[in-house]
């Protein structure tokens, strides 16, 4: 059984955004020249991250939550708890609405993401989320 997730105020939210910094600076963004780096805890304990990685044909570009989801069902899958996002100077960034509904397939509504405003659950940030449920008949 996996253990219940941690709450918001007993998480290292600096250390998290120092595994996100890191990526970041792996990010691949000739075109825009807006680095993203993003870090999410597991249920189980593990740190996934992502980084943005952009494309000459912008459409075709990829978010860093792409990247830490891909990487999230590499290592095994599992359910995301925490999460937060930084720009190219280390700075909290919220993710778009496109990477709000990612995030909520793989984290749920009460995915904790750290905001400039604060540590939010994400039913906050997408309110009345289309999701799996709707989908089982």
């Amino acid at each position: 059984m996996t253990p219940a997730p941690a709450a918001a105020a007993d998480i290292d939210w600096e250390a998290l955004r120092a595994v996100a910094r890191e990526a970041m600076s792996h990010a691949y963004a000739p075109y825009s020249g807006y680095p993203v780096g993003v870090a999410a805890l597991v249920d189980d304990g593990r740190t996934v991250s992502g980084c943005n990685v952009e494309n000459a044909s912008y459409g075709l570009g990829l978010c860093a939550e792409c990247g830490l989801v891909s990487e999230l069902q590499r290592t095994g899958g599992g359910r995301l708890t925490h999460f937060t996002c930084v720009d190219g100077t280390g700075a909290v960034l919220v993710p778009c609405g496109r990477c709000r509904q990612l995030l909520y397939e793989f984290g749920g509504p009460g995915l904790l993401l750290e905001t400039p405003a604060g540590v939010l659950p994400l039913s906050a940030m997408l309110p009345q989320a289309f999701g799996p449920e709707h989908l089982t008949p």
